[in-house]
């Protein structure tokens, strides 16, 4: 990263996608947007895969340092995240020392083929070192990379029905038929090319690519380079160390049959507790497993020719990975919308999966994922949309017995409030959105970004304790724990009540937090003339 910092330096001068700031203790969260979406764009039009903003050096080339701290930088991710659309991220943050200052490379990415990226509703470019809009010009080359031409659609020129697998066939024969069952006996009377033009799998008897990708024979994957039709499957033990992998390969309509067969989806047993859990139930249900991995067929963006990426990690836990942006843009949206998606990335394709009764576009199937693992207690799944992929986690296992069993049987509480506060369990950042709706409805307690759940839901769920433990102490009587230890012993200097308090305090400080706090109560107790320095102790004041 050095030789990239010296090489951006090495510029005469600022351009559409290189950015010196000098950022010194911050830098304002709204200009970091505006910039993020600028040089994003700026990106897609050079045809560079990123762009750079880089704190601690002034437009002069004059290296000053910053102090901006990781906290910072993670308060900065997520208000990127939250107010891009389509919703990306910085694709790393590099810290490096450099002349002996402490410089951030934050690496941009460039701007999704087809989709500029705004800031708050607003499209950000750059005249050379400028600031500005993105002019309509602009706007419309980077919209017009991807036109209305559907690519799963697409003829392929010199294929023939001869390089489809007969039984991927006789398999979409099969699933066609359970889709439509009034057909059931028309299907068997048609031929290949009749019953694959009714399925529309192909067009007016030509070769689709969307019929190489689900039918097609395995050498027959060369049709459609540079896309690729590869599912790899990968176990990893709970370090991440690699333990084992397969690649799969057309015709995808068996592939998926054989990668749900590799992943081992063991029996989870919950601790019995009464009659309320059952004995035992699959880590990953079925139909979760099924649903995300036909998504990643049905939604990968094929014309960057990568991959779908399986990866199961032995501790249960279940990763889904397919490129492209997420359409709908948001998670939330899918789960609010009371109809499907209006616009698909490869409309031919699924259709035709549609029609084999491997998906559905009534857009209830995310939502349903949710669902199941709020029925099981386990995690909700977690989506990152960042970055021109989609990500999907799915945890086979109940992390906190009595939290996650009790507060999903709460009445009261919405899908969407459950959502929240799974975010809240897994301490995960909140936006402020999030964070008033929790608070209006007294879920949440403490301060941001350290939220813990609110006494009225520990009350529900019987987790008192460990809602004193996460609210510690309040101001009012650790500063009487610092004035009776005074009164009893006339002195005291900080790290004897540090002795007594840190272990009171909230668990959601760290030990510097913690400090902190006692130190900004012995301020207090100053400022109200109640104690007094003595050197490097305290002692009552005298006043």
């Amino acid at each position: 990263m050095i030789a990239v910092l010296e090489r951006l330096l090495a510029l005469d001068e600022e351009n559409e996608i290189v950015e010196f700031k000098e950022a010194k203790m911050q830098f304002d969260k709204d200009k970091l947007g505006q910039y993020f979406s600028a040089l994003s764009n700026e990106a897609n039009l050079k045809g560079n895969g990123q762009a750079w903003l880089v704190l601690g050096i002034k437009n002069d080339k004059t290296v000053v340092g910053t102090s901006i701290s990781e906290k910072q930088l993670n308060e900065y991710k997520l208000e990127i995240a939250n107010h891009t659309s389509p919703k990306l991220s910085f694709i790393d943050v590099h810290r490096v020392v450099y002349q002996g200052k402490n410089i951030l490379l934050m690496e941009i990415p460039s701007a999704p083929k087809g989709m500029p990226v705004s800031w708050k509703g607003f499209w950000y470019g750059r005249d050379g070192e400028s600031l500005g809009s993105l002019n309509m010009v602009e706007m419309d080359t980077i919209r017009n990379q991807v036109k209305l031409a559907d690519w799963s659609a697409q003829i392929v020129q010199g294929a023939t029905i001869q390089d489809l697998s007969q039984d991927g066939i006789q398999k979409a024969r099969q699933q066609f038929a359970l889709k439509n069952p009034s057909l059931a006996e028309d299907i068997s009377k048609w031929d290949d090319l009749t019953f694959l033009n009714k399925a529309k799998i192909t067009i007016q008897n030509q070769i689709t690519n969307t019929a190489i990708l689900l039918l097609g024979k395995p050498e027959a994957e060369h049709f459609i380079n540079p896309a690729t039709a590869k599912i790899t499957w990968i176990l990893k033990d709970r370090d991440g160390v690699e333990k084992d992998y397969q690649h799969f390969t057309c015709p995808l309509i068996l592939s998926v049959e054989s990668v749900y067969g590799k992943i081992r989806n063991l029996k989870y047993r919950y601790l019995q507790d009464g009659s309320l859990f059952p004995e035992e139930v699959d880590q990953f249900d079925p139909y979760i497993i099924r649903e995300a991995l036909n998504n990643c067929i049905a939604h990968q963006d094929y014309t960057l020719g990568g991959k779908i990426n399986i990866i199961e990690r032995e501790d249960g836990v279940l990763t889904f990975l397919n490129l492209g942006s997420f359409i709908p843009l948001s998670v939330e949206k899918v789960i609010n919308s009371d109809s499907p998606e209006s616009k698909y990335r490869n409309h031919f394709l699924a259709n035709a999966m549609v029609g084999l009764n491997m998906i559905d576009t009534i857009g209830s199937g995310i939502k349903k994922m949710f669902l199941i693992q709020r029925k099981k207690y386990f995690p909700l799944p977690d989506f990152d949309t960042s970055n021109n992929k989609v990500q999907v986690q799915i945890i086979g296992k109940v992390i906190d017995v009595n939290y996650a069993r009790k507060i999903a049987q709460m009445p009261v509480l919405t899908l969407n409030e459950i959502i929240l506060l799974d975010k809240v369990a897994k301490h995960k950042l909140l936006n402020d959105i999030e964070i008033a709706t929790l608070k209006s409805k007294k879920l949440i307690e403490g301060r941001k970004p350290n939220f813990h759940i609110a006494s009225t839901v520990a009350n529900v769920t019987g987790e008192r304790a460990d809602y004193i433990k996460q609210r510690g102490i309040d101001d009012s009587y650790c500063q009487k724990i610092i004035t009776d230890y005074l009164a009893k012993f006339s002195v005291g200097k900080r790290e004897d009540f540090e002795s007594i308090l840190l272990d009171k305090l909230p668990d959601v400080l760290d030990i510097t937090q913690k400090k902190n706090k006692i130190k900004n109560n012995l301020q207090s107790l100053k400022r109200q003339g109640i104690i007094e320095p003595l050197g490097k102790a305290w002692i009552m004041s005298k006043k």
